[in-house]
């Protein structure tokens, strides 16, 4: 496997990044499209980066994350969730992993655990957050070995039809 991973221009790959992400968490494309618009204004963010996963020139998995602002939407939604288990300030001097998804046919390789470890080390924050489905998952799993703990649960974001966890680690990253 030619594996390369690297720094990701999301804006430029932005369709190629949701056909990954459409596979991997069985997205239509309405809901690709709406997605769309979310990673492109991400990217205009100060201190938004990506990174990305090839595989013989072929993107099979990204991540992408920024500084955590209590303004914008994903705080604005968590933040009561947060506060309830006294756990807000984890909004505060974080760095957000906005999303990270690698390809079926590519994962349990490694992959998504060198693009989150990786990105994580270029950040200035001291902790990092993220949010994902609320279940028993391979990525819940991955986010638990790498030192991520659950701060809030059954967190529900409007039109999403299953609740999620928000999970925050100090950095640098745990390594198996």
């Amino acid at each position: 496997m030619d594996l390369v991973i690297g720094p990701l221009d999301l804006s430029a790959h932005v369709d190629e990044a949701l056909a990954v992400q459409a596979v991997a968490f069985g997205l239509g494309a309405d809901e690709v499209a709406v997605r769309r618009q979310i990673v492109l204004r991400h990217m205009t963010y100060p201190g938004a980066r990506a990174l990305g996963a090839t595989v013989g020139g072929v993107l099979v998995g990204f991540v992408y994350g920024m500084p955590n602002d209590r303004t914008h939407w994903w705080s604005t939604v968590v933040e009561p969730y947060l506060r309830a288990q006294h756990n807000d300030i984890w909004l505060d001097d974080s760095f957000v992993i906005t999303e990270l998804h690698v390809h079926p046919h590519h994962q349990n390789r490694g992959i998504g655990r060198t693009l989150i470890t990786t990105i994580t080390d270029g950040a200035t924050q001291p902790r990092s957050i993220l949010s994902a489905i609320d279940t028993d998952s391979p990525a819940r799993g991955l986010y638990h070995s790498l030192g991520y703990q659950d701060l809030a649960r059954q967190v529900l974001f409007p039109s999403a039809p299953k609740p999620y966890a928000v999970m925050g680690a100090p950095l640098p990253l745990r390594r198996r």
